[in-house]
């Protein structure tokens, strides 16, 4: 090892990466930058315990070593693991330094493997925990929680071996047909932005390096379905789609995954434009870009050839595959010309510099990983923190112990399963964990009868278990209806080649909603909304609690149901988060990251759409059932007039003040979520849009009592794409507007005058 610069600690990372990288025959260098074996064939349980395979010495032979291994410790339906043959947590460590060790020390380098997890809300793994779906996350709109939440799972997936979090963080829910909905932060650029912030920061205290996922316009796919193109232009990219990733790599993301869907008539892996000059150029991106799941195999579609395809993907800027067979023949592609060898060298060195920035080369092993404390904690507050109060009579919340008998219903009332959404490991048998009829059922004063019924099943028109529940509805002073969507897969699921659930009428599953579930209509399946209106013709007061990872379509429900809460998959504990929000133990505190539709007729519904004057359609109205922002709690809250510090800046010093004064009108203590909206009324080189989220801060406030809410603006706030696509603050007149929700705002004016 005498004269190793690169295993030198001392020694700053590109001479380490440069040193290394030439010593490094070609083959080396492909294994490098390939990620094709499932972590889950890497190993097989025995009776003593784990074995590495055959498969796996193999492939670490082949290429003198190994870039990464994907999904080592994932556990699900697809990848057929569970607790007879998977990784528990008490494994962990000790099955990933078995894997490590057979690297370092049977490869000709001793380059340490990276291991890259599935970490969608929570380590898919094996008693790993489960935080509440993304959506939920954007519906708490309260960046320190996640980011609190982001770290203790990233302690837990380190603790275990695990070095890179594969995290859906990039995506929008623009058309929430789309079955993907529930991995994502919300509607809006600017919330997403933050919390894929906190998330990197969170996850980066423990030491784990973070993928975000996907790049680009993911979320924008037309009608809504999964890995299809979009109708992006540039400019709609760069003001919506782009800002989570502008925030994610200003606070040290180590890479991004490049999205499945085509952008300007290529998929995004095979796209130059994107992944270079606007990823690495434009944005000034150092890390490292990896593809999605077989994504690199579908350009031989465009190829013809797997060789060539390998190629287009390498020059594009793709740096690391995942499970392609096109990737590990780029020494062909190589040695046919159709990519140079600097080019690789280039993926490589990216690569190596993410092993060397996590310490691998002196700390390969997890063993050495001190262990961390239990986020469990952390799910449940985020699952609080994130429920929703949509509607509500005044009358019948917080349920008081006049309700001597609850009726408590519905389809996703009594299913953990149901609770905590798509990309989750099996649960283990005997965990304690919540349902919202377990929740209830510990929350209610002890001489409350709690009744039960599932009265319908999840999708379908079978009405043949209306009638037990509407008798328990009509024996109870209140019901509770717990209704809405599942991501549940099963051993029955039928999967992709890439993971996703193969659903369709003909073969229903179960699933409502996840990759590979994309919907044409929004509504509620028809059992459930017959057992609703069944219930709520016995004249009880009924609650509707949707326990969801997609916004539905609703009716109008104010004759119907007394109350409206979405609690978006809220996790194994999240049970009893709605409880506490049901008998006011807990606020609502939970605001609306999406806009709830009407119907999938009036698509798209998104808040910030481009403010054209349109008046609306004939036979209904355009605007959302509840707006993107919205939530109640059980007080009343004033806003006065916002008021700015000065009424006229410069693009050259904008910084101001906005504060707005809040009151509790009412008679309970208040978390208030105060939210800061710009509106563009004239200037700029775009056409405006209806109004954009540039601010929300939280206030407590006790009844009675008032307090300001303060933005600080400044060129972030105020600025705008400009016409080369840049971003800066453009002379115009604005609208600061302050409120509670997009729908209910207040505004002051400010004027952006020329420099000069």
């Amino acid at each position: 090892m005498t004269g190793r610069l690169y295993r030198d600690p001392t020694a700053p990372v590109a001479e380490r990466v440069r040193d290394l990288l030439g010593r490094m025959t070609l083959t080396e260098k492909v294994g490098q930058v390939n990620q094709r074996m499932y972590g889950w064939h890497a190993y097989e349980r025995t009776d003593s315990g784990h074995r590495l395979t055959d498969a796996f010495r193999a492939e670490v032979a082949a290429y003198g070593g190994m870039g990464a291994l994907y999904g080592l410790q994932r556990a699900d339906a697809w990848s057929g693991v569970g607790f007879a043959d998977g990784i528990t947590a008490a494994d962990g460590a000790r099955v990933a330094d078995a894997v490590q060790r057979h690297v370092v020390e049977n490869t000709r380098l001793g380059i340490p493997v990276l291991f890259a997890e599935e970490v969608p809300h929570g380590h898919q793994a094996l008693d790993g925990t489960v935080l509440p779906v993304n959506l939920a996350v954007g519906a708490t709109w309260d960046p320190a929680l996640y980011e609190a939440a982001a770290a203790a799972v990233g302690a837990e997936m380190r603790a275990r071996g695990g070095h890179v979090a594969l995290v859906s963080a990039l995506d929008l829910v623009r058309d929430p047909r789309w079955g993907r909905a529930e991995e994502c932060f919300g509607e809006d650029p600017y919330l997403a932005a933050r919390l894929t912030e906190a998330l990197v920061r969170g996850m980066r205290t423990a030491d784990v390096a973070v993928v975000l996922k996907h790049f680009a316009g993911q979320g924008a796919t037309v009608g809504g379905r999964n890995s299809a193109a979009t109708e992006l232009g540039a400019r709609e990219l760069h003001e919506i789609h782009l800002a989570a990733a502008r925030a994610g790599i200003r606070a040290g993301a180590a890479g991004v995954m490049a999205a499945y869907n085509e952008f300007d008539g290529l998929p995004c892996v095979a796209s130059r434009s994107l992944l270079t000059e606007l990823l690495r150029e434009r944005l000034e991106f150092d890390g490292i870009v990896m593809a999605d799941g077989g994504a690199i195999d579908r350009l031989v579609r465009l190829t013809g050839d797997p060789v060539a395809a390998g190629a287009l993907a390498l020059d594009a800027g793709c740096d690391l595959s995942l499970w392609d067979a096109c990737f590990p023949r780029l020494a062909e592609a190589v040695a046919q010309g159709l990519v140079a060898e600097r080019t690789l060298d280039t993926a490589v060195a990216r690569v190596l510099a993410l092993k060397f920035r996590l310490g691998l080369f002196e700390r390969p092993y997890a063993s050495a990983v001190d262990r961390p404390s239990d986020p469990r904690e952390l799910s449940e507050r985020v699952a609080r923190a994130s429920i929703t109060l949509l509607a509500h009579d005044g009358g019948v919340l917080p349920l008081t112990p006049s309700a001597r008998r609850i009726a408590v219903l519905g389809p996703n009332a009594d299913s953990i399963a149901q609770q905590i959404g798509d990309y989750t490991a099996p649960q283990r048998p005997g965990s304690r964990h919540v349902t919202v009829l377990d929740g209830i059922r510990s929350a209610a004063p002890p001489d409350t009868e709690v009744t039960y019924a599932p009265g319908c099943e999840l999708v379908g028109g079978d009405l043949s278990g209306v009638p037990e529940a509407v008798a328990l509805a009509a024996a109870a002073d209140s019901a509770v209806l717990v209704l809405g969507g599942s991501s549940a897969r099963s051993g029955d699921t039928a999967f992709d080649s890439n993971g996703a659930a193969v659903v369709s009428s003909a073969n229903p599953a179960g699933m409502t909603c996840g990759e590979g579930v994309d919907l044409a209509e929004l509504c509620l399946p028809d059992g459930q909304l017959a057992l609703l209106d069944a219930v709520a013709a016995t004249g009880v007061p009924v609650v509707v609690v949707l326990v969801q990872g997609r916004p539905h379509a609703l009716p109008d429900l104010s004759g119907t149901a007394a109350a409206v809460l979405s609690a978006w998959y809220p996790g194994p504990w999240g049970g009893r988060a709605v409880a506490d929000v049901l008998f006011g133990a807990a606020g609502p505190e939970g605001r609306l990251p999406v806009s709830i539709p009407r119907s999938a007729a009036q698509l798209p519904v998104f808040y910030n759409a481009k403010d054209h004057r349109y008046r609306g359609y004939v036979d209904q109205p355009a605007t959302a059932r509840y707006a993107f922002g919205h939530g109640l709690s059980y007080t009343t809250v004033g806003y006065a007039p916002p008021r700015l510090s000065r009424a006229r800046v410069t693009p050259d010093d904008p910084t101001l003040s906005c504060r707005v004064t809040v009151r509790n009108t009412g008679e309970r203590p208040v978390r208030e979520t105060v939210q800061l909206y710009v509106r563009r009324l004239s200037g700029g080189h775009s056409w405006p849009r209806i109004r954009e989220l540039r601010g929300f801060t939280r206030l407590d406030l006790r009844p009675g009592e008032e307090a300001d809410a303060v933005f600080a603006i400044d060129a972030d706030t105020l600025a705008s794409v400009t016409r080369d696509l840049g971003l800066a603050v453009e002379p115009g007149e604005l609208l600061l507007e302050t409120g509670p929700s997009s729908g209910e705002t207040q505004g002051v004016r400010l004027g952006i005058e020329p420099p000069g």
